[in-house]
């Protein structure tokens, strides 16, 4: 990953990320924020609402803007001062949802970038729009991934691992009618039906693009 000063930046610049909302994932995600919503997680509940059907958490889908802003554009070591949102569609769970981030405006003596955030179902139709502030980094960084420690960062991080599978395995216990709505390939003849929903969630395109070649950092 790398993290682009305002000076490599320019208006038009944008970049899409592609994820998911497959029901393991969301369920680490709402096990991890402590949210009971039944609205996520219980069909016949859900069936009562005006979704008719479980939903994905709205802050789920924009946490897919986070991601973009950074690990893509501006990249590491930019830092978040506002978001706008603005929610239009329910997310269901199966949809694919692509998070697009594209530069607006920038006042680079305050290094300071303005710019446009949406996230569109596979339909095309938007379920969410606004528009972010960030700090781009002040420097170019190149980040490669975290140093190897003697255990250190396994042992930060490893109740979080465990907290959402944890959750991921209380979804699918709770919520197993889920699967109605999430898709999943034909079963075989002898392949054993599975018991979780099949979903992997796992990015299906990443694509960055530029208006201008990237400046090489000296």
């Amino acid at each position: 990953m790398r993290g682009r000063t305002i000076e490599e930046l320019a208006l038009g610049d944008f970049v899409e990320l592609t994820r998911v909302a497959a029901p393991d994932n969301v369920a680490a995600f709402l096990g991890a924020i402590g949210d009971d919503n039944p609205v996520h997680s219980d069909p016949d509940f859900a069936a009562t609402t005006s979704f008719e059907r479980p939903i994905a958490p709205g802050m789920w889908t924009a946490g897919l803007l986070s991601a973009a802003i950074g690990t893509m554009l501006p990249g590491p070591g930019s830092i978040y001062i506002k978001q706008d949102l603005k929610f239009l569609r329910p997310v269901y769970f199966g949809d694919t949802i692509t998070a697009r981030i594209e530069v607006v405006e920038m006042i680079p003596e305050r290094n300071r970038v303005r710019l446009s955030t949406t996230c569109v179902n596979g339909d095309g139709e938007t379920v969410l729009a606004g528009e972010a502030w960030v700090l781009p980094p002040q420097r170019p960084i190149q980040y490669d991934g975290p140093q190897r420690r003697e255990g250190g960062a396994f042992w930060v991080f490893a109740p979080v691992a465990w907290a959402s599978r944890a959750a991921a395995m209380w979804y699918a216990a709770v919520a197993d009618g889920l699967d109605t709505w999430a898709p999943r390939p034909p079963r075989q003849a002898d392949e054993p039906e599975a018991n979780e929903p099949e979903a992997d969630g796992k990015p299906k395109t990443t694509k960055t693009t530029r208006k201008r070649p990237v400046k090489a950092s000296g």
